[in-house]
């Protein structure tokens, strides 16, 4: 992978010891833990490994061999894989059996990625998508790493938002008798692989339609299908609202015909608790409150005899995002208090393709007066834009529809006030960027007052700061080269 997941060691230090994996399969539960075949504990110590997007292949495999992947995750201390697919691997044998690897990436364009995995995974390249699949949990096996097969979504892509069409049952692409079909072939398929422990049977679930009543409708459906398939799976069920409110399970048992094999996940992130609302709080009141909300929608469930595994959680990795790094120590705290099972959000350093909310493509924003592109400005405590050689420059991904403007995986955050400088965040403060004038290489926002204003730059230190918009139109005595803005 692209970078390694520096505060996850950091975490291993607080979490407890992690044993090595058991070999004594399968596994089960007894009462709030996971055990093994001769009733000892297995604390899972995994990394999500995404395999759900638009390749339908494990991410990575273009970078390394996937032997080295595997072992990597073992030098880093993890016992096991959340890896992800898509519910069409098992229900559209087109996607599952008649496409090879390459003709995927390459229908995407993506012949870097082609040219990646012949170099490093020529074994894989002409393997059929769900055979690749097969490969990477085969692999992962062979090295010792236990793995959980987690159903992310229906179709190929990026997760997640409430307007997706497959975030809960009854949706247009989620229709609850395929997904069943679906989980019970996934399950029955890998019946054989030992290192294959447990299946998450949906990534939170969410959506305007999220009704409990529905959840214990459909889901234990989900779970006998997967049960009666593989018996010896850990069945792993996920809350709704993004999989952070597991609360309805207050007042209401979850009725299934099998017994200790029930374990409940839970995702937790900064902005679980409103974007930038760790840094608004002194740290000490919001983290009670915080965690008191988190007891009170999943961590009960501990009291109440049943696993509880935190599936994904995580934070920025450059130490800037204060609210991330508040809500990792608080996070850290509770999940050590506890002695969780839990897998941490993600192993990927980077994505073959990801298209979601305010990203479309990996890009340069090249600035034509000065011949540079806009990056990131390490030095600063608050990063802010600057201008730099462009083969330096971080990837900018920019998509004008939504109008957001990410730069080393921060968004553009612009001032209210002409002339200051444009910081990067992360969070529910990224602004709204518009492409305006003739050219469309004016990059606009509104302040809060209702300014127009544009990025612009300032030549003393080739900071990229925010002035009113020049040269819209019209005016033929005016230059707007320094708010020419390129997206190449």
């Amino acid at each position: 992978m692209a970078r390694s997941i520096f505060f996850c060691l950091f975490f291993f230090l607080f979490i407890s010891w992690i044993p090595k994996l058991t070999t004594s399969y399968p596994l089960s539960t007894k009462s709030r833990w996971i055990v093994d075949e001769k009733g000892q504990r297995v604390k899972l110590a995994c990394v999500n490994w995404p395999a759900h997007l638009q390749p339908a292949v494990a991410e990575g495999l273009s970078k390394q061999p996937l032997d080295s992947i595997s072992k990597k995750i073992v030098s880093m201390g993890f016992n096991c894989v959340r890896l992800t697919w898509p519910l069409d691997l098992m229900t559209n044998d087109t996607l599952a059996h008649n496409v090879t690897v390459k003709q995927s990436f390459e229908g995407l364009k993506l012949f870097e990625d082609v040219l990646g995995i012949q170099t490093h995974n020529p074994k894989i390249l002409n393997l059929s998508i769900f055979r690749a699949f097969q490969e990477v949990v085969s692999n992962l096996g062979q090295n010792g790493v236990m793995v959980i097969l987690d159903n992310h979504l229906t179709t190929p892509g990026w997760c997640c938002s409430d307007n997706d069409l497959d975030a809960f049952f009854g949706y247009p692409n989620f229709d609850p008798l395929v997904w069943a079909k679906g989980l019970s072939k996934m399950a029955f398929l890998f019946r054989n692989a030992t290192n294959v422990v447990g299946m998450s049977l949906r990534n939170e679930p969410r959506g305007t339609r999220d009704y409990p009543d529905l959840w214990f409708r459909f889901m234990p459906k989900g779970a006998e299908a997967v049960h009666a398939a593989n018996p010896k799976l850990l069945v792993i069920l996920s809350g709704i609202d993004y999989d952070t409110n597991l609360s309805f399970l207050r007042d209401r048992f979850f009725n299934v015909s099998f017994t200790e094999k029930l374990v409940f996940e839970l995702h937790w992130y900064s902005f679980s608790d409103g974007g930038g609302a760790w840094a608004k709080h002194n740290s000490n009141d919001f983290c009670a409150k915080i965690i008191e909300k988190v007891t009170h929608n999943g961590g009960f469930l501990i009291e109440r005899g049943f696993p509880l595994i935190l599936s994904e959680f995580g934070t920025e990795e450059s130490g800037v995002d204060v609210s991330g790094n508040r809500y990792m120590n608080c996070l850290v705290a509770w999940a050590a208090e506890n002695d969780l099972d839990w897998a941490v959000w993600a192993l990927t350093g980077d994505y073959y393709l990801r298209n979601g909310p305010g990203l479309q493509h990996k890009n340069l924003i090249f600035h034509p007066l000065t011949g540079l592109c806009v990056t990131n400005n390490p030095s600063d405590n608050s990063p802010t834009l600057r201008l730099g050689p462009c083969p330096k420059s971080e990837p900018s991904t920019f998509n004008p529809k939504e109008g957001n403007l990410w730069i080393n995986k921060m968004c553009v955050q612009a001032p209210n006030v002409a002339g200051q400088k444009v910081k990067l965040g992360v969070g529910s403060m990224c602004s709204k960027l518009g492409q305006i004038s003739a050219t469309k290489m004016h990059l606009s926002f509104k302040t809060s007052n209702g300014l127009l204003l544009c990025l612009d730059v300032d030549e003393r230190d080739n900071s990229v700061v925010a002035n009113p918009c020049k040269c819209l139109t019209k005016d033929a005595s005016c230059d707007p080269a320094s708010q020419w803005f390129k997206v190449l």
